[in-house]
């Protein structure tokens, strides 16, 4: 049963109009659910505004009522952030309908796009302009920018190009009273106060509703080189990363890090696949170099960068792509790796991130403490090691029952985030806080920065209605 008066859902409805509304339960399910980790929640409507215009004057009406606002996407996050809680009492607002691009400047290597566009549509707009939009993930064909940016998105680009934030110019946040900010420069400079985009940029829809951007393109690559290579350990691939930027500085583009037993699980459970080395080995990183260089010219340094690290005994075997289809195959072992683990047990999951000269004394700490509480416990160890990144994601032993190793998850968090917490590292490194890390964050956060967010929340939202509950508690 609805919290909401009655008459306030007709209001609300008459601003988005028919086409701009769903009531019925049945329709309104998946915008309640999340699509893993069985987040969930109920809403009495779910609204569905087609313009700025209409966002800010749902968002006015509702801080006039005090009805909270779950701002959403494309419903792709992994930690509940956008998903309402139980109880009726919350309103949905999907940007779905905000697909407009509604500027191109080539000249400027810019694109603004409101908020619903999904990310694959940014990067093929871009790719007609012989330019490129790098932020690239696994939810990339469903993803909406506007998420992307609430909870600053990272991916496998993040070396080369930056985090989500590093790849925005400009916002239109429409804010907590309804009143609309109008950032939308396309300015590499401007140092005129405080740089107000980036409170927006991850924080989770909980201080405003980002409804259009200012993203930057960059030169669309002209050459392209990927490798799959065993290294002997984690370490290893760091000190290869170091080899692979001497040789071809920022070229290096990608660098993702894959532990066997990942490899196996993708092998074991998806059709389509192939070890890609004649022989095992216990470590892997796949490797993309890109430049403007003429086709073929990076390969030649990505082979003296190897033969290096054969050399050096880091690396006992690699294969280079030799085509587009190859090199295609072996990232579709990445990118389908989330899909292997769901379908290879219970997992725990964590996006940590650590400095990248420790990687390895992670990893190697975070399995022995796991080790010794959980014998028999299956490690799943991947992610973008060349910025620190690793999703560190045991499954459950094989002689244990899934929801019981599930329930173990507070344990398990706290082994591995008390390593992540004596390294300075960051116990969400790319997918936020949400619900899924609200109360681990406030455990390892100083007080003193708790209480910055808290204030900064307060400042923004001082009825608590944007979001409530995600990403910190007030």
């Amino acid at each position: 049963m609805s919290l909401i008066p009655t008459d306030i859902l007709t209001r609300l409805k008459a601003i988005v109009g028919p086409a701009g509304y769903i009531e019925d339960p049945a329709d309104m399910e998946p915008y309640c659910v999340s699509w893993r980790d069985g987040w969930r929640g109920d809403t009495p409507l779910v609204l569905r505004p087609a313009s700025t215009q209409e966002v800010s004057e749902i968002v006015a009406l509702c801080a006039k009522a005090g009805i909270p606002i779950v701002p959403q996407g494309g419903n792709t996050g992994l930690t509940g952030a956008g998903q309402p809680h139980a109880g009726g009492s919350e309103i949905v607002l999907s940007t779905n309908r905000m697909k407009a691009i509604r500027e191109v400047d080539a000249l400027n290597d810019t694109m603004t796009v409101e908020a619903g566009v999904v990310l694959t549509t940014i990067q093929d707009k871009a790719a007609e302009l012989d330019r490129l939009f790098p932020l690239s993930l696994g939810a990339e064909g469903s993803c909406q920018i506007g998420g992307n940016l609430s909870t600053n998105a990272g991916g496998t680009q993040v070396l080369r190009y930056g985090n989500a934030r590093n790849l925005v110019l400009g916002l239109e946040v429409v804010l907590p009273d309804g009143r609309i900010w109008n950032g939308l420069r396309g300015l590499r400079k401007d140092n005129t106060g405080f740089d107000l985009k980036q409170i927006f940029i991850g924080g989770e829809g909980t201080i405003g509703i980002i409804t259009a951007a200012v993203l930057r393109l960059f030169p669309k690559p002209r050459e392209s080189q990927t490798a799959f290579a065993a290294v002997t350990d984690p370490s290893a691939a760091v000190k290869l990363l170091g080899i692979m930027r001497d040789r071809l500085g920022e070229q290096v583009t990608s660098f993702e890090l894959l532990q066997r037993n990942c490899l196996d699980y993708v092998l074991e459970t998806l059709d389509g696949h192939e070890d890609p080395l004649s022989e095992i080995h216990p470590w892997y990183v796949l490797i993309e170099a890109t430049g403007q260089g003429a086709p073929g010219s990076l390969r030649d340094p990505m082979e003296e960068a190897l033969a290096e690290a054969i050399e050096a005994e880091l690396v006992p075997d690699a294969v280079i792509a030799a085509s587009g289809e190859q090199a295609r195959k072996l990232w579709a072992i990445r990118e389908e790796l989330a899909e292997a683990q769901k379908l290879s047990g219970v997992g725990i999951k964590h996006d940590i991130s650590v400095p990248l000269s420790r990687i390895g004394e992670f990893i190697e700490r975070a399995d022995a403490a796991l080790n010794a509480a959980y014998p028999g416990i299956r490690h799943c160890s991947f992610g973008h090691v060349g910025d620190g990144n690793i999703h560190y994601n045991p499954l459950n032993p094989k002689d244990w029952d899934g929801k019981a190793f599930a329930a173990e998850r507070e344990a398990v968090n706290r082994l591995v985030h008390d390593i992540v917490a004596e390294m300075n590292g960051s116990l969400s490194a790319e997918h936020g806080l949400g619900r899924l890390r609200r109360e681990e964050a406030e455990h390892y956060k100083a007080d003193v920065e708790m209480d910055m967010m808290r204030t900064l929340k307060r400042a923004f939202d001082p009825q608590n209605l944007m979001n409530p509950g995600k990403m910190l508690r007030l």
